[in-house]
């Protein structure tokens, strides 16, 4: 694919073209471009006809067009126009003008949403920033031209027109996208003061199309990530999502980790890359991310969140059974709590996902106990797909035999006498585990009587029951929904 387009890009542009921005587009044909319009959405087109049919001028931009390009599908499509919101709400027949900082409208097609915005200018009197050089504000109307401008990179600032199948183009992005290079249009340092989450998307681009970012882009980037510290972390985290869920995680935080930018864009995220385990967690968990979309699986958020946060909540787990005395599922269940209270804040966790992740955790503790009732309910539970998927990556890492997740596996698919015949073979093996550990603790205490006078015997907190109460009590169905 990339091949055809340089070869498309050089008959087309020739070997040396201008770099510098025009006013004026460069109009790419659909012989050259090769955009395939069955790839084109339906609610894009019929968005821009609406538009069109009223006299505005109506384009896809965007990453659309950069993906229509490489051949694939958009996820999403983004439309712009010279109407102004008012006007497109009135020319679409179902739309609502959302935002403040930049208005927009989502024209809704269904479950379907196209989000068109009107041209932006390059300067006006309406567009205010911080101290910082961040645009706070931006609802001044312009030209084509000055929209184009406006974009953050080359290769996102072509427009296409679905009516004529034509490609308009600014600041050779087609030419860009060919060379397989990711160029910042107008001064990098003053565009990423304007919003330093540009440093971010940067990334994840040239890690999700394996392009290179160029050097003048490139530059700037490690001195300039302490301005993310004014970006509200809700953003940061959304933008972390993105990065996490764009099927290339694995060589996006390699690549986070190479401009500096970890730390700034989730210190959660650094700190777990700053211990061996928790790095070999982590990188195991994003493959397996990165695996499932690429089969076209889709990832809950509230399961990325939980592998984050996980180390901390293994650590706070054996620090309550251990030290406090806790029962094992009701020491899970604290630790889970805790981590939550600590750090839900700081990701900007919803409270939704925060449900989920409980459950996922306190679901560690209830699959690795096989006897009884139990087994039954927690395949009935509604985060147990999530639970068994946890469970898994816990047992490459080595933290629970390989053995447990496939016990699973086997009993989720046995029938009713099999299920019976596995809980009672594994209620006896609880047993003699059992045994075999308090022989283990008499030898232990056998031996620290037999210790030199004066010298200090280390006893075994007793354990003590977890104080009963509503809203810290382990529960079995917290969240809903499916695991995937």
């Amino acid at each position: 694919m990339f091949d055809s387009i340089v070869s498309r890009v050089r008959s087309f542009l020739g070997t040396s073209a201008n770099v510098e921005p025009q006013r004026e587009p460069r109009i790419i044909p659909k012989e050259v471009h090769g955009i395939d319009p069955e790839l084109v959405a339906w609610q894009a087109k019929r968005c821009c006809e609406a538009l069109q049919r009223r006299g505005y001028r109506a384009y896809i931009v965007g990453g659309a067009v950069r993906d229509l390009l490489l051949g694939v599908a958009p996820k999403d499509f983004d439309v712009a126009t010279d109407a102004t919101p008012e006007e497109v709400k009135r020319a679409q027949k179902r739309a609502i003008i959302i935002g403040r900082r930049f208005r927009l409208v989502h024209v809704i097609f269904g479950q379907e949403i196209i989000e068109c915005s009107t041209f932006r200018a390059l300067e006006g009197a309406g567009v205010r920033k911080d101290s910082s050089g961040r645009v706070i504000s931006d609802n001044v109307f312009g030209e084509m031209w000055e929209d184009a401008a406006r974009r953050d990179f080359t290769i996102n600032a072509l427009y296409y027109d679905p009516a004529t199948e034509e490609i308009y183009d600014y600041h050779h992005g087609f030419e860009d996208l060919g060379k397989k290079r990711l160029r910042m249009i107008g001064n990098p340092e003053e565009r990423y003061r304007e919003d330093p989450v540009r440093m971010i998307r940067a990334v994840r681009i040239s890690a999700k199309l394996g392009f290179a970012i160029e050097p003048a882009t490139e530059r700037p980037i490690a001195r300039m990530a302490k301005l993310l510290s004014n970006v509200p972390s809700a953003r940061l985290v959304d933008e972390a999502l993105k990065l996490l869920t764009c099927g290339h995680a694995v060589e996006c935080v390699s690549r986070l980790r190479k401009e500096g930018l970890a730390e700034a864009v989730l210190p959660t995220l650094n700190r777990l890359l700053a211990t061996p385990d928790g790095e070999a967690f982590l990188m195991l968990a994003l493959r397996r991310t990165d695996e499932r979309l690429a089969i076209g699986k889709r990832i809950s958020p509230f399961f990325l969140f939980a592998t984050l946060l996980w180390p901390q909540v293994r650590l706070r787990w054996q620090h309550n059974e251990e030290v406090r005395g806790l029962p094992r599922l009701a020491a899970l269940h604290d630790a889970a709590v805790e981590v939550l209270e600590t750090e839900s804040h700081s990701l900007a966790i919803q409270r939704r996902f925060q449900s989920d992740m409980h459950d996922l955790w306190v679901l560690q503790a209830r699959l690795e106990r096989r006897t009884g009732k139990s087994p039954y309910s927690v395949i009935n539970h509604p985060r147990y797909r999530a639970g068994y998927d946890f469970l898994l990556l816990r047992a490459q890492m080595g933290e629970v035999p390989e053995a447990l997740p496939a016990w699973w596996d086997h009993f989720v698919q046995a029938d009713s006498d099999e299920r019976a015949e596995m809980v009672k073979a594994a209620q006896i093996e609880a047993r003699q585990t059992g045994e075999d550990a308090r022989r283990g603790r008499c030898a232990a205490l056998q031996a620290g009587s037999d210790a030199p006078a004066g010298e200090e015997r280390e006893r075994r907190r007793p354990r003590r029951r977890p104080r009963r109460s509503r809203s810290r009590r382990p529960v079995d169905h917290v969240g809903s929904g499916s695991s995937e």
